[in-house]
């Protein structure tokens, strides 16, 4: 343990916690493909929490009525809390890509999107496509996707088209 997260864990002990909450470790987390029927309620929790509270991106966008349609990505921690969530559309569009902000950074996103990706290779698709936010641009380069076309706006929310072969 670090001099700061020593400190921290001091300071919370001092306001009578047990310290910073802190998520578990990555193999605490499980990503499944799940059908949009048996999960919705965990699906609708994470999107609701991610999209509508934080992002305030209005319902009828985010609840386009292609859920049922989609393979859909859904992890978990080891007691069994979603957390994170994303779908493949049947024409290679990956979408609705969304973690709880506890637990960003820690790889839930990239789980969840090579699940999607090995979906689509199942599928036989040869490309997958998404449009992605500007501020997660650069981790979606990181996972091979390049940015094609201008910018535009989803929800208020500057976004830019990218692509990824499937080989």
């Amino acid at each position: 343990m670090n001099g700061a997260e020593k400190q921290a864990r001091t300071i919370g002990r001092a306001r009578g916690g047990r310290g910073p909450r802190r998520a578990p470790a990555r193999a605490a987390i499980r990503v499944r493909l799940v059908s949009f029927r048996r999960a919705e309620a965990e699906i609708r929790s994470v999107r609701d929490a991610v999209f509508g509270r934080e992002q305030r991106v209005p319902r009828a966008l985010d609840w386009d009525g292609a859920d049922a349609g989609c393979v859909q990505a859904l992890a978990r921690t080891a007691d069994g809390r979603a957390i994170g969530v994303g779908r493949l559309r049947a024409d290679g569009k990956i979408g609705r890509m969304a973690v709880r902000r506890r637990w960003r950074g820690r790889g839930v996103g990239a789980r969840l999107l090579r699940a999607l990706i090995a979906a689509a290779r199942r599928r036989g698709l040869r490309q997958v496509y998404l449009h992605a936010q500007l501020s997660a641009a650069a981790f979606y380069a990181r996972h091979g996707f390049v940015a094609r076309g201008p910018r535009f706006y989803e929800a208020g929310i500057p976004h830019v088209r990218m692509v990824r072969r499937l080989g």
